[in-house]
């Protein structure tokens, strides 16, 4: 796990593609795993757990204000409101790609392919990763 860090706010990501080039810019990187740069990051993914409010609603707009150019939110037991996955809840996987500093959501169910800016040769399933 890696630290993000964003004025005062600390987040442990589940997965982050990082830029390897700014790795040296990072002045902590050399003695803990800790970013504070949002340019060193090109993709946060977390896994919802019963904390989804930081998921779904406050990690989105800190992403952002980051310039982060991508985060997954990867909902396994439907935990996110309808609001934010829809009804009826069911596993999702959501795509946020940052344009004009506003992140895009798309949504990923069971079956759909998942596509990324990131990675447009991903051929990747929700129901590849479920646990």
């Amino acid at each position: 796990m890696y630290s993000t860090q964003l004025k005062t706010a600390i987040y442990l990501c589940h997965l982050v593609k990082l830029l390897k080039e700014k790795l040296k810019q990072e002045t902590l990187w050399d003695k803990e795993p800790i970013i504070c740069r949002g340019d060193t990051i090109r993709l946060v993914a977390e896994v919802v757990s019963t904390n989804c409010q930081d998921d779904y609603a406050r990690k989105v707009e800190e992403y952002s204000l980051l310039e982060i150019p991508e985060y997954w939110i990867i909902d396994f037991r439907a935990l996110g409101g309808l609001q934010f996955i829809g009804n009826p809840k069911q596993p999702t996987f959501t795509v946020c790609q940052l344009v004009d500093g506003i992140y895009r959501q798309q949504k990923y169910r069971l079956g759909d392919v998942i596509s990324s800016y990131l990675f447009p040769s991903l051929q990747l399933k929700l129901d590849d990763v479920m646990p």
